[in-house]
């Protein structure tokens, strides 16, 4: 940059560039930047979920949480290819007594927010694990009413009624005063629907979405399903057009409610999508196995790249503008 003063020669001033603010409010938890490691990816034990932190993650969602062991589904539980990922992992836990133990050790001077996801089968057994799980005081509760692969076990997933979805989230919030987002299915004719019974229910935010499916891999060479658990639920970048519009329907029906975009965020850029749609916090699960758990810096440094790029300090000036705006409104004019 040059100025003049008093006619005299300009004088060169530094060159400040606009660094693009990640740091979020979600439910009142204040983030350091958007990213959160999604449920059942490292999380573990209390020092890989410190590990994820150490390596870029705003925040850290837990595996989901039993009130007893749960042993999953027997291997192989995962493939993966360049388009999407597999897994009939099944939810195993050690169950509440095991994650107060690693809860607690990393809730010790936490380096970043931590959400406790739990699951059950019953929705009164719901109630007692939230009450369980909030005595270790996290930040936030996330409701997992939607995984796809346990559908043999314990029939269709609570979020694909409306009704058994309301009555979940009741039972939770009778339990607990620690906000509770509810992690939703795409597997549903309409997720909005399930998204307001859930808000009118007492939920504070929404995780959009689960794993899509159940889907399968055969195997051609011994002719048989590739998983042992025959099928799993569906993640990775193919399912990104799918978490985008569930995304863009819940925040365009309930603007006010905060919601977790989750679902083939890869890239800073997608991430940047995912908030343009209404998304506060950014999922993030497979991006750990296509990058690496360095993923959560990298897609940190691309996001911040491209506000600079658009000049654009911070995250709220772009969430939710891909329902308004100049460039909405001329696209809907070639329509």
């Amino acid at each position: 940059m040059e100025k003049w003063f008093n006619g005299r020669q300009p004088v060169m001033l530094p060159f400040i560039a606009l660094i693009m603010k990640l740091d979020v409010d979600f439910c009142g938890v204040k983030f350091k930047n958007p990213l959160v490691l999604a449920s059942g990816v490292l999380g573990v034990s209390g020092a890989s979920l410190r590990f994820v932190v150490e390596n870029g993650a705003g925040g850290v969602t837990t595996k989901s949480i039993w009130r007893h062991g749960h042993t999953g589904h027997p291997n192989p539980v995962i493939i993966a290819n360049d388009h999407f990922m597999l897994n009939a992992v099944g939810l195993p836990d050690a169950g509440i007594e095991k994650a107060h133990v690693e809860i607690g050790a990393y809730l010790k001077n936490k380096p970043a927010p931590l959400i406790a996801n739990i699951v059950e089968a019953r929705i009164e057994d719901f109630a007692e694990v939230s009450e369980k799980v909030s005595a270790l005081k996290p930040d936030l509760i996330e409701v997992n009413i939607s995984c796809p692969n346990v559908e043999d076990e314990f029939g269709k997933p609570f979020s694909c009624s409306r009704a058994d979805a309301a009555a979940v989230t009741r039972a939770v919030r009778s339990r607990t005063k620690i906000p509770i987002v509810i992690k939703l299915t795409p597997n549903v004719l309409d997720i909005v629907e399930i998204a307001r019974a859930v808000v009118d229910a007492g939920a504070d935010g929404i995780c959009a979405i689960n794993t899509v499916g159940p889907g399968m891999l055969i195997d051609i060479e011994t002719r048989e399903p590739v998983l042992a658990n025959k099928v799993g639920g569906v993640s990775g970048p193919a399912i990104k057009p799918l978490s985008i519009k569930a995304v863009y329907d819940i925040h365009r029906a309930l603007p006010k409610v905060p919601i977790i975009g989750t679902g083939g965020i890869i890239t800073g850029e997608d991430a940047i999508e995912m908030t343009m749609v209404g998304a506060t916090l950014i999922g993030i699960g497979t991006a750990v196995y296509y990058r690496d758990v360095k993923c959560f810096r990298l897609i940190a440094d691309e996001m911040v790249k491209w506000g600079r790029e658009h000049g654009v300090k911070n995250l709220a000036a772009i969430r939710g503008s891909a329902h308004a705006g100049a460039y909405s409104r001329k696209f809907q004019s070639y329509s």
